[in-house]
């Protein structure tokens, strides 16, 4: 096992014996197998396009197959070796219909059947050995993960129907990439990998259309931090139909439901929130899972990334569906909740004495593209009038590991005649912080989930537009935080559109060389965090 995907991996290097996140040797291997896999159809679904033979079928198994690698989503080694199999399957089978030799290994790879033979198949799938030199094996890295966040926006969108064939063959490009017989120079990985930033783009592009088409432009809503009286639903992860769904499902059962982590920008969208019993948000990141969920009196279904090891007092009310998984967690399949929505009746729910122990509190989100730019005539005025001096955009993923604090101290310390704007779970250090506003503008404005980055991108992109300059040029500084590979692709987005002087933190990647990095902040200015306070006097003293 050699895993440093995330950005707590072991000791800042890697995990070599079991992931920090959880997962078992056993599970890595099979993960990483899928990826080598997935190269092997990515050269043969390439080899079909040039005959003009799209397979809707296999470029969707690609990108559910690829995202349920990234970190947090399945545990689940016998639901990973059947995804495996199945990935073997769909090359083999598109190679007869196009009549395509099995020319290299990646063509002719079969599952081991020994254990002994298994762990010789993952040495060669292994991403300490992708490339033999150091620096182009780091951007191989950083590609790979890339990717691997532009399979999760690419799924998601794709459960709603929006699909794009071309960004299917961005992503088979990016996994075949140096696996096609070619060495690529270092400059053609730098090349790939903005490229994969490029992708992402389009994928969170069809995403926010995919999310706004279906349940509507998000609208500023408040939400209940504090739970009510009976039987209770909480629902984690990211994916709205599934939550669509639920709310369907459970209307007029006596069941109420609450969002958890990401799921909380959920309540802006204006066919989530005509459901009366959609009644608040419970608990914050998804690190505090065993902190909070004991304290939930009902079922608990993870939709997507973001599942912990279960602990035995609440591991019984957990449910899993679409591509997570968890060994001895109850998978439903999507759609059909009738088994989380019988448990939850079975339960006792939030009781008067329970209620009482949370705070009377509310907080704001649903400041999507949509809303802000709506206000942007607002925003320029304030900017022209001195009563806007800076912009920060302060998000990203959340974690356990120590130093994140930074992130609320940061905020804390902004200047009043600042903005924050914010997305992803980073926001859960602060996102219930009172910070006032500006001409009726509020200071702290969420814009969605870790999915929703598209439309801080296109903010930014409207506001370098509104003030004829480019988007470096703008009083707006990233302040961002990373935690899996969703985090990765976004950044190779900011990159791939040449923004430059983004802080990042809490740490840097452990894959990225001593050269990679030098390379990242004489190109494009990125600067790790140092305090809070050098920080802002950095950024808003700058001439």
């Amino acid at each position: 096992m050699f895993c440093n995907q995330c950005e707590q991996t072991a000791r800042g290097i890697a995990c070599n014996k079991a992931g920090v996140c959880g997962k078992t040797d056993e599970v890595a291997t099979t993960q990483d197998l899928i990826v080598y896999a997935l190269r092997g159809l990515a050269l043969v679904a390439l080899e079909a396009r040039k005959k003009q033979i799209v397979d809707k079928e296999t470029d969707r198994l690609t990108v559910k197959a690829l995202f349920s690698t990234l970190t947090n989503v399945n545990f689940d080694n016998d639901a990973l070796v059947a995804l495996l199999k199945e990935v073997i399957s769909a090359r083999k089978e598109l190679m007869k219909k196009i009549s395509m030799p099995a020319s290299s290994p990646l063509l002719n790879f079969e599952l081991a059947g020994s254990e002994q033979a298994l762990q010789e198949q993952a040495k060669l799938a292994s991403i300490e050995t992708l490339v033999n030199d150091q620096d182009c094996n780091s951007l191989a890295q950083t590609l790979l993960f890339g990717l691997k966040g532009v399979a999760a926006y690419a799924d998601h969108a794709a459960i709603l129907e929006k699909e794009d064939p071309e960004l299917y063959a961005d992503i088979y490009r990016g996994l075949s990439f140096g696996f096609d017989g070619k060495t690529p120079s270092l400059t053609e990985w730098i090349d790939a990998v903005l490229n994969c930033g490029k992708a992402n783009l389009r994928a969170m592009e069809l995403l926010d259309a995919a999310n706004t088409e279906t349940y509507g432009q998000p609208v500023p809503t408040e939400v209940s931090l504090a739970p009510i009286e009976g039987k209770a639903i909480l629902v984690s992860g990211h994916d709205l139909k599934d939550l669509y769904d639920l709310l369907n499902q459970t209307a007029g059962k006596g069941i109420n439901i609450y969002t958890h982590g990401e799921m909380l920008p959920t309540h802006a969208y204006p066919k989530l929130k005509q459901f009366p019993h959609l009644v608040g948000h419970f608990g914050t990141a998804w690190q505090n899972q065993a902190k909070e969920f004991p304290n939930f009196p009902g079922a608990i279904l993870f939709t997507t990334n973001c599942i912990q090891r279960p602990a035995e007092e609440y591991a019984k009310n957990v449910f899993t569906t679409g591509l997570v998984g968890y060994p001895g967690v109850t998978h439903v399949k999507n759609g059909d909740f009738s088994k989380v929505i019988e448990h939850a009746l079975s339960l006792k729910g939030f009781t008067k004495e329970d209620i009482a122990k949370y705070p009377q509190k509310k907080i704001l989100v649903g400041f999507g593209h949509n809303t802000v730019l709506g206000v942007a005539d607002k925003v320029i005025d304030g900017v022209k009038s001195g009563a806007i001096k800076h912009f920060f955009l302060v998000g990203g993923c959340d974690g356990a590991k120590p130093g994140r604090n930074y992130y609320t101290e940061f905020v804390e310390k902004t200047p009043k005649d600042t903005i924050i704007l914010t997305l992803a779970c980073g926001k859960f250090r602060f996102f219930d912080k009172q910070l006032g506003d500006i001409g009726g503008i509020p200071r702290l404005l969420d814009v969605g989930q870790c999915n929703d980055a598209f439309g801080a991108v296109k903010i930014a992109l409207a506001l370098a537009d509104a003030f004829k300059c480019g988007v470096n040029e703008l009083p707006l500084t990233l302040v961002l935080s990373w935690y899996e590979q969703k985090a990765v692709a976004i950044l190779l987005t900011l990159l791939s559109l040449g923004i430059k002087g983004i802080y990042l933190g809490p740490s840097l990647p452990a894959f990225l060389s001593p050269a990679v990095l030098d390379t990242l902040v004489k190109t494009f200015d990125i600067k790790p965090i140092s305090t809070p306070g050098e920080d802002l006097n950095t950024i808003l003293n700058k001439k």
